[in-house]
């Protein structure tokens, strides 16, 4: 069977005509490759080929290289393809230094590379967030060089990121305790184009600092303006927000699995009405605001014909809030009840107590269920 009829990632980019790219864990595994072979031999390989996972082998360009007498040092520029990656372009490096025998291999965390601060990660605390799948290709492409010039690969790698301290900022890794830059990922070493894979797996690993935490309540938000929210009405710390985005489903899923007493879910009106109409996607590119489906909620919650016509054929779901809202009508209510009911079906039975919050984009609270 093709990768097309068989779908997943190989599919998606045949479909979209897309640049793949490649993460950060396949750039520092290229860089920790050049930097050894050249601490063994005095040249760096350039480019430098290395073995992915699934059996590809890029090759990388080098854009820095340096040999002194305590190691050597080796940097590329991470290339995301089409992805809008906030790590593209930045300049991933890799310094080797080699270790008493018996030492194996050992990993720090360079400027610009994140420390684990929390429990709840695949990594211990004290550890740099070089994450396990990045460390296992740099230890056998350590392992292979080392096999080809008859040493045994003892070596202390530390990896870091240009300016990673700055662009960790727009990521999750201050609320998730990785403090000081990046984390270096990657499963397979390859960036798929506007995979959404990124994103739910650092709902997952929120989900699992939290519960490492000991925490029993935690709140899947659909932006910043909902987590303001959910901290105002329970005090909530950071490490217990979620920042769920559109990904509903993926919050419940993984939820039903690794459960918490309790999960909030709070967010926009119109993106919980979607939930509240079934969609566990809530991207208005793959869902969209169901107004006739609101204009029956409305019925139920006492809503005459009129209004539900109206309902019906309003320009936006925040219309169709606020003609409930004039006509005594509490729409809001009704959609939040109605996506606890949808959350609850998720959650199969999971033992979780669930409320949803629906605010407008004040953040005034406009629903309750």
């Amino acid at each position: 069977m093709n990768a097309e009829a068989q779908g997943g990632r190989s599919a998606q980019l045949k479909h979209t005509g897309l640049r793949p790219g490649w993460t950060t864990g396949a750039c520092a595994t290229a860089a920790t490759t050049a930097a050894y072979t050249a601490l063994l031999t005095g040249d760096f390989p350039d480019p430098v080929s290395i073995t992915l996972p699934k059996g590809q082998t890029p090759a990388f360009a080098l854009a820095v290289e340096e040999l002194t007498t305590e190691g050597a040092s080796a940097g590329v520029v991470k290339d995301a393809g089409d992805d809008p990656d906030v790590t593209h372009g930045a300049l991933v490096r890799s310094t080797v230094r080699k270790l008493p025998p018996g030492s194996g291999v050992v990993f720090r965390a360079g400027p610009g590379v994140g420390t684990v601060t929390l429990p709840g990660l695949p990594l211990e605390v004290g550890e740099p967030a070089v994450n396990p799948v990045p460390r296992r290709l740099m230890r056998e492409h350590v392992e292979r060089v080392a096999a080809e010039h008859g040493v045994a690969g003892d070596v202390e790698i530390t990896v870091s990121v240009d300016h990673g301290e700055e662009i960790a900022r727009s990521t999750w890794n201050g609320r998730l305790g990785i403090l000081g830059g990046l984390s270096i990922l990657g499963t397979t070493g390859v960036v798929v184009p506007y995979s959404c894979s990124a994103w739910i797996d650092s709902i997952r690993r929120g989900v699992d600092v939290a519960r490492a935490a000991g925490l029993t309540h935690v709140a899947g938000c659909t932006g910043s303006t909902s987590e303001k929210t959910v901290v105002a009405e329970y005090g909530l710390p950071d490490i217990a927000l979620l920042d769920m985005g559109d990904f509903a489903g993926a919050v419940l899923k993984y939820v039903r699995r690794h459960p918490v007493d309790r999960l909030t879910i709070c967010g926009g009106f119109a993106k919980l009405s979607k939930l509240a109409a079934g969609h566990l996607d809530l991207h208005s590119a793959r869902s969209q605001v169901n107004k006739p489906f609101l204009a029956d909620l409305a019925r139920t919650g006492g809503a005459d014909e009129e209004l539900a016509s109206r309902i019906a054929t309003a320009n936006t779901g925040l219309e169709a809030l606020r003609l409930c809202e004039a006509a005594g009508v509490r729409l809001g209510d009704l959609v939040a009840a109605r996506a606890r009911e949808e959350a609850l079906s998720v959650l199969r039975g999971a033992p979780v107590a669930v409320d949803v919050i629906c605010v407008d984009r004040a953040g005034v609270v406009v629903g309750r269920g």
